[in-house]
C-alpha cells in the first residue's frame, strides 16, 4: 500500500518539523511538502496533490479557512484537516464549510490525529474527540428558529426539503414524505445548495443545523 501523501500548512517551523518527524516515523504516512502560509498551501496543494493537506487556521497572508475553501473548490479530491488551538463554534463550523474533511486540535495526541488522517485519506470525514463533543453538543441543543427568517432566499417548499435533509433523510424518503417526484427533489436540493452557496449535503446539514432546523425529530 502507498503511504498516505501530507502536506503540512503552518506558519511555525517548530510545529512542521514535529509532524514530518512523526509521519516520518509511521510507515503508512509521509510529508509530501509544507507551507508557511495559505497562499502557499494552495498552490502546494496544485503542484504536489497530497491526500491530505493539514491546514493551520490562522497564517499570514489568505487563512486557513480560506485556503480551504479554495483548495476544496479547484481540488476536491484533497481532503483537508483543520488542525489549530481554536476549538470555538464560529471556527469549527467556518472549517466545515469551506470544506474541511477533519478537525483536530494542536493539543490532540499523535494517535488522534493519525486517525483523522487515515479517515480523511480513505474519503471519510472525521473530527477529533474534543471537536466530535462540542458538535454533539451543539446539534443536541433544543435552539428553535425560523427557518423563513433563517433563509429568506428559499422557497416555503426549499426550506422544507432542507428541513428534511437536515433530519438526515435521504431524497427518496424526502418524496414519499412530501408527496414529490424523486426529480422535484433532486431540483429543489439543486436550488438549495446554488441559493445557500454550498458544495454538497453535509455542508447544507450544517447551515441548516445551525439555524434551527432539523431538530423536532417527531415531526
Amino acid at each position: 500500500m502507498n503511504p498516505i501523501r501530507i502536506l503540512v500548512a503552518d506558519d511555525h517551523t517548530l510545529f512542521r518539523s514535529g509532524l514530518r518527524a512523526l509521519f516520518g516515523s509511521v510507515p503508512d504516512t509521509e510529508v509530501a511538502g509544507e507551507a508557511a502560509d495559505g497562499e502557499e498551501a494552495v498552490a502546494k496543494t496544485a503542484e504536489l496533490r497530497p491526500d491530505v493537506v493539514l491546514m493551520d487556521i490562522q497564517m499570514p497572508g489568505i487563512n486557513g479557512i480560506e485556503a480551504t475553501r479554495r483548495i476544496a473548490e479547484s481540488i476536491p479530491g484533497v481532503g483537508v484537516v483543520v488542525v489549530t488551538m481554536f476549538k470555538d463554534d464560529d471556527s469549527v463550523f467556518a472549517a466545515m464549510r469551506a470544506g474541511a474533511r477533519g478537525y483536530v486540535l494542536k493539543g490532540a495526541d499523535q494517535d488522534e490525529i493519525l486517525r483523522v488522517i487515515r479517515a480523511v485519506a480513505g474519503g471519510e470525514a472525521l473530527f477529533g474527540k474534543e471537536i466530535a463533543e462540542r458538535l454533539m453538543t451543539f446539534f443536541s441543543a433544543t435552539q428553535k428558529a425560523d427557518p423563513a427568517v433563517a433563509f429568506p432566499e428559499l422557497t416555503a417548499r426549499e426550506r422544507e426539503v432542507l428541513d428534511l435533509i437536515a433530519r438526515g433523510l435521504g431524497n427518496a424518503e424526502i418524496s414519499t414524505r412530501l408527496y414529490l417526484s424523486p426529480k422535484t427533489v433532486r431540483n429543489h436540493i439543486s436550488n438549495i445548495f446554488t441559493k445557500l452557496q454550498v458544495a454538497d449535503r453535509a455542508q447544507a446539514i450544517v447551515r441548516a443545523r445551525e439555524a434551527g432546523l432539523g431538530r423536532d425529530a417527531g415531526r
